[in-house]
């Protein structure tokens, strides 16, 4: 629509979302938006847990009769309070519930083979903490033990578990749920933990292992690692778009660019298999290499060898094993 006045253009988007049946039922107008985006679900979550209103209160006296030499504490008349508007007070008068959780979530801990936490006090003797039969009392093995008790635990996964059994903290086992649900969620693991990362990747779709060993069985053969088990099973990218990238980079980059580059993707851990990776760009990585060793021999008829490239890519291996050596080396110097 058109303002003749103003001469202005108004459309929908100056207009608030309302919901007439709920304006009738209610007789308050309530703001109705539908949101599509991953961002609403954050400012919701930031808007639920900012917490209690607060407000600041100070304390302080007038000039009339008070001596000069008096102190003031300023800090201890500084009170940072929460603020109970008369709605919520009112609430709680009436003994509603302030807050819920439903269902119930139940941490999952997982841990390597011969890695788990063990508590212990300054003064207890390391030689018996490690001989006392308690540190193998885990969560993460009374899930092993379950699966060899119970049929029922042989066709769920370790985050499907707590559907249907409950944990005894105290006493270190699992035992079948009677009544109640309850949520499984396994302990966040960063990308770049290594072994641990994949063994969490393969509990998401392995079930009812009775060990390690299983857990890394793929089609009948136990996988050296947890992260040969995850390529085994698909879990991991191919780092194709890697491979591209570093290929349509060799275009207009130099090779001192794009070694930079691929030292950036190890040191930031998002190749899966940087041998693959290697063996795909090798020889735009290393495209002005022959031309460094020329000028540095002053020796213009020297050709490459396999034997350099193999040196070179031991050397791409061990900076990729050892974090402190790759941060402070220069690749594009000395080959």
């Amino acid at each position: 629509m058109y303002i003749e006045k103003g001469r202005s253009f108004v459309d929908n988007r100056y207009v608030v979302p309302y919901n007439k049946h709920l304006l009738l039922k209610y007789n308050a107008h309530i703001n109705v938006e539908w949101c599509n985006q991953t961002r609403s679900i954050k400012y919701l979550f930031k808007y639920v847990n900012k917490g209690h209103d607060r407000v600041t209160i100070t304390f302080y006296s007038g000039g009339h009769g008070r001596n000069e030499s008096d102190c003031v504490d300023e800090i201890k008349l500084y009170y940072d309070c929460r603020y109970l508007s008369a709605c919520e007070a009112a609430w709680r008068i009436f003994s509603f519930d302030i807050n819920f959780r439903e269902p119930f979530i139940e941490r999952l801990s997982i841990h390597l083979e011969n890695e788990q936490g063990v508590v212990y006090s300054d003064n207890d003797d390391l030689e018996e903490v490690i001989a006392n039969p308690i540190i193998q009392s885990t969560k993460f093995f009374a899930w092993f033990d379950a699966n060899r008790i119970y049929l029922e635990a042989r066709n769920l996964t370790y985050s499907q578990f707590p559907g249907k059994f409950v944990c005894k903290a105290r006493k270190h086992y699992w035992s079948p749920r009677k009544r109640g649900y309850s949520v499984g969620r396994i302990h966040f693991v960063p990308s770049g933990s290594g072994e641990i990362f994949y063994l969490r990747t393969l509990l998401n779709y392995v079930k009812g292992p009775t060990s390690f060993e299983e857990i890394k069985t793929v089609g009948g053969i136990v996988k050296n690692s947890f992260k040969e088990a995850c390529y085994a099973r698909g879990l991991l990218e191919d780092d194709k778009e890697f491979i591209d990238a570093i290929v349509e980079a060799s275009l207009w980059g130099t090779g001192t660019f794009l070694r930079h580059l691929f030292v950036t993707l190890l040191v930031s851990k998002q190749i899966s298999r940087p041998d693959t990776v290697w063996n795909s760009t090798w020889e735009c990585l290393r495209e002005d290499i022959l031309h460094r060793q020329r000028r540095i021999l002053q020796f213009p008829g020297i050709s490459p060898s396999n034997e350099c490239i193999y040196i070179f890519q031991n050397i791409l291996i061990i900076l990729q094993n050892n974090f402190s050596l790759y941060c402070e080396c220069r690749f594009g110097i000395n080959y």
